[in-house]
This record gives structure tokens, sequence and C-alpha cells, in this order.
């Protein structure tokens, strides 16, 4: 029976095995903005998550709205027009967002 350190030995390679499988290829690089003077609120990848929820977010109500509006002036649905307009508002909430935090996006892939 392997002893505990060696299960620790084991599962920790394994840990950075599978840590060196994510893409961060396509990953935005976040910028911190008076990083001297005023730290950023959190760091680069927990404001990352929470800016990509709050997008997501946005992107489902500004589906949700644009239906509505659909309703209301008794029109068909663009499809194409709600995409655009959903991801553009997801795009904002994100960006505003990571402004929020402290950080501005240079490249977003």
């Amino acid at each position: 029976m392997p002893s505990i350190m060696v299960r620790v030995v084991v599962v920790c390679g394994l840990a950075a095995t599978l840590a060196g499988c994510v893409d961060r290829a396509n990953a935005p690089i976040l910028v911190p903005v008076a990083a001297p003077l005023d730290p950023p609120l959190n760091p680069q990848g927990i404001a990352h998550g929470i800016c990509v929820a709050d997008g997501n977010f946005m992107y489902n109500e500004a589906r949700k709205q644009y239906e509505l509006r659909a309703r209301m002036t008794n029109t068909p649905i663009d499809v194409a027009n709600e995409e655009v307009t959903a991801t553009a508002a997801a795009r904002r909430q994100y960006v505003t967002c990571l402004s929020s935090q402290g950080y501005r996006v240079v490249q977003d892939g």
C-alpha cells in the first residue's frame, strides 16, 4: 500500500499535468489601470470569471428583452439582429465589469 506522501506527489503531478491542458491562447489580456496607486480589486483570473458571468447574464437578458419588444409590437423576431444586439450588450457588460475591477482589456480573442 503506497504511503500518503506518494499519493500526494501523484495527485500533485496529475493536477499539474491537467493544468497544462487548459487553452489560454484566446484569453483576453488584462492590464491593471493604476497598479501602483490603486491595485485591482481581484486577481486577473477571478476578475475574468466574474465578468464572464456578468456578460453571460446580460446576453440572456438582452435576448429576453428583444423577444419581449418583438411580442409587444407584434413584429417577427429577426434572429440575426437579436444575436447582434445580445452579443453587443454582453460585450459592453464584460468591459464595464472589468473596468470596475480595475482592468483594461488589451486583446480579446
